[in-house]
């Protein structure tokens, strides 16, 4: 049975390399974040001498600080690609953000983007931003042009809705991952285009795009790849209690903070909906679920983690299904950006 839930209107920590099995502890009960102005704007301004900090469309307040600074959690500066068909040391059920324009495809190993977040690259001839958060677990392709300026994308190591704040070398304006907006600086209220992009197993990528590329790391000893610091986080039991307290954004009986929802615009479905019923159609889109994609989000070792699937969303065009931008994250984050968004489960 489907039932739809229309939120009403009424925060992430980045772990160091060192973040270790309390992981989930820390998440579940909060981590302190130091209120904005506990250590003062000043710093912030001393970190980012070109932010105008007086033009923005949020109140500073929501702006979350765990320690993090500008780039601390190093973007991919020199992405370095093989073939997929050479890879040989990623499980072939393991996630992968991946993006194909004008027959250029690549993916974009979570066991990487957990740890780095953020790839400025060229695909296609297109200039695009590869962004991932492992606290929402929302991985979003953007265009790098807005109003015909190109930009490139680091990261300012703080949070709002426990989703990762970026910033633009250009006018180090401050944009929100989830929904690609600009909100503190010059460019505030400007928004990146979305594109189409699919969070998908390495085998099933190598299935579409048997000459596509995969990133691999600048130096593989620079962080754990393939280990996940996020052990058990997606099957913990959060009482109810405490989700008002840590998770203080409204779902319905049933969903939990922690659970998955496939995120289109202003309307998102559960995962567990769309395994049970797939596929799913309304309004032009079609949603699928298929088995085989490794969780990072359960064991240490993501190549032996639980299997969560592959989502696909497309829409009917004359010429077929086409593939449209789509989000899987944690339900909190879906109703942290989408107060009035539909919930379909």
């Amino acid at each position: 049975m489907l039932r739809t839930y229309l939120g009403t209107r009424g925060g992430r920590s980045q772990p160091g390399l060192a973040f270790g099995i309390f992981a989930i502890a820390a998440f579940s009960f909060g981590f302190a974040f130091s209120d904005a102005f506990a250590q003062g704007v000043s710093q912030w301004q001393g970190e980012f001498p070109k932010t105008d900090f007086e033009t923005r469309v949020i109140e500073l307040s929501e702006i979350g600080d765990d320690g993090n600074t500008r780039d601390s959690i190093p973007p991919v500066r020199e992405p370095r690609y093989v073939g997929v068909d050479t890879v040989d040391n990623i499980g072939p059920l393991e996630p992968v953000l991946s993006v194909g324009i004008n027959g250029d495809f690549r993916a974009y190993p979570l066991r990487i983007l957990l740890w780095h977040e953020i790839v400025n690259e060229e695909i296609g001839g297109v200039p695009v931003l590869i962004s991932y958060c492992p606290l929402c677990n929302s991985g979003v392709v953007f265009d790098r042009r807005v109003d015909g300026q190109l930009l490139e994308f680091g990261n300012t190591g703080r949070l709002r809705h426990r989703d990762m704040v970026m910033y633009d070398q250009q006018t180090e304006s401050w944009w929100q991952q989830f929904t690609g907006e600009a909100i503190i600086g010059s460019l505030s209220g400007k928004t990146m285009t979305a594109l189409p992009a699919r969070l998908e197993s390495l085998a099933k990528f190598k299935a579409r795009a048997p000459k596509g590329k995969v990133l691999v790391p600048e130096d593989d000893g620079a962080r754990p790849y393939g280990a996940s610091p996020y052990m058990g986080m997606d099957t913990q039991v959060i009482p109810r209690a405490l989700q008002a307290v840590h998770f203080p954004y409204p779902l319905p009986d049933g969903i939990g903070p922690l659970d998955r929802v496939v995120v289109v615009g202003d309307e998102a479905w559960t995962l567990a909906h769309l395994r049970e019923n797939t596929p799913v159609a309304k309004d032009g889109l079609v949603l699928t679920w298929d088995a085989g994609q490794n969780s990072i989000h359960d064991a240490r070792s993501i190549a032996r983690s639980r299997d969560v699937g592959n989502v696909i969303v497309q829409k009917e065009t004359v010429g077929g299904l086409a593939d449209v931008p789509y989000d899987v994250v944690f339900a909190f984050s879906f109703r942290a950006f989408n107060p009035d968004g539909e919930l379909h489960f």
